[in-house]
């Protein structure tokens, strides 16, 4: 009797070429770009014509959501292991600069520019949740901070992207400034916006996180 939860030898099949599909797909974008992906090349590059890839992938925007579900959940896991570890906000910060580090292409395709004419399906969204429960999380642990701001009284009343979370205005907004400023961080080093101005790009994150830690 075969185990009902073990893949045949047609699934293994097909889930090796949609991993190798995917991955040729990586490099493609880390050359052009996820705005030159391009199906057809992919399909040359593995040994099998146009019309067969559709066979694993229906088509362009059926692969980049497959490749932006892979990093959200390679992102998901990587602060779950942390966490887990007993990584605290700063913890997570440096396992994201980490992450982000060692792949910059996965980074952009999901915090970078939208790739032209794609729109993501609405639960590719579920991933990112858990990500930022995990941040929220963390800065719960935080001293509830006792001055409050304009935006924390006007995300009081736009809160809806956070509503499982029974937190006062003033954690989302740490949740939001940590999220804004390290990514402004990260995503300008990674681009390569910091060459040649002489500092050290780990110390300006590291004063950022140390100030929202603080605040």
């Amino acid at each position: 009797m075969t185990d009902a939860g073990a893949k045949s030898p047609r699934q293994r099949y097909r889930a090796q070429m949609q991993a190798e599909i995917k991955q040729c797909a990586w490099q493609q974008i880390a050359t052009a770009g996820a705005s030159a992906l391009s199906l057809n090349a992919i399909a040359k590059q593995v040994g099998m014509s146009g019309p067969a890839l559709y066979r694993y992938f229906t088509s362009r925007d059926e692969l980049i959501t497959a490749l932006i579900r892979d990093a959200y959940r390679s992102l998901a896991d990587t602060l779950r292991a942390a966490r887990h570890s007993g990584a605290d906000l700063a913890g997570l910060a440096y396992a994201l600069r980490e992450w982000a580090l060692a792949d910059p292409q996965r980074y952009f395709l999901i915090y970078g520019t939208p790739v032209p004419g794609y729109h993501a399906p609405d639960d590719t969204t579920e991933i990112s949740d858990e990500i930022m429960t995990m941040l929220i999380e963390a800065i719960s642990a935080l001293p509830v901070s006792q001055s409050t701001t304009p935006f924390d009284a006007h995300i009081e009343n736009h809160r809806r992207w956070a509503d499982s979370h029974s937190v006062p205005a003033t954690t989302l907004h740490r949740a939001l400034a940590f999220w804004t400023r390290l990514h402004g961080v990260l995503s300008l080093e990674l681009a390569g916006h910091f060459t040649g101005m002489g500092f050290d790009p780990a110390l300006l994150f590291a004063d950022e996180l140390n100030t929202l830690v603080a605040h």
